[in-house]
């Protein structure tokens, strides 16, 4: 059986936080929260996909073409204009989106309108941006940094 030993940390005031990696000072692990945790863990290779979605949608394009599609099946050209990009870029952007299924396509007659393959992907931005009061989070991210 493990044992939670409690150390009163120093008050804030006294300890400044240093750029150096933040670590406990002796080895000891809680297993009673580790148990905890670990009933809730996501399989690794769930945790892979998920990380491939977000390393596709870390791209400014790339989260305005999903926030377009999740309103209105558009077609390469309306994006472009949309977005003001070039045509050939937000081709280039489907095809990283649509290499995840985040996005489908079907062709009437000789032009390709594309949509999102279902809600989640615009489920997560708008829930993205509703936690992001403009620019306030990365103000304060700036600021924890600097402090």
């Amino acid at each position: 059986m493990c044992a939670t030993i409690r150390i009163d940390p120093p008050s804030p005031a006294t300890v400044k936080p240093s750029s150096a990696e933040v670590a406990c000072e002796i080895q000891f692990v809680d297993e009673e929260r580790v148990r905890r945790v670990q009933s809730q863990m996501k399989p690794r290779d769930a945790a892979a996909e998920l990380a491939e979605v977000f390393k596709v949608l870390g791209d400014t394009s790339r989260i305005m073409i999903v926030w377009a599609l999740s309103r209105e099946e558009l077609c390469v050209c309306d994006l472009a204009r949309l977005l003001d990009m070039s045509p050939s870029a937000v081709s280039h952007s489907l095809r990283s989106l649509r290499q995840l299924r985040l996005v489908k396509f079907r062709k009437e007659g000789k032009i390709v309108y594309y949509s999102l393959s279902d809600d989640r992907a615009g489920r997560l931005l708008a829930e993205g941006f509703r936690q992001l009061p403009r620019g306030e989070w990365m103000k304060s991210s700036l600021h924890r940094e600097r402090s």
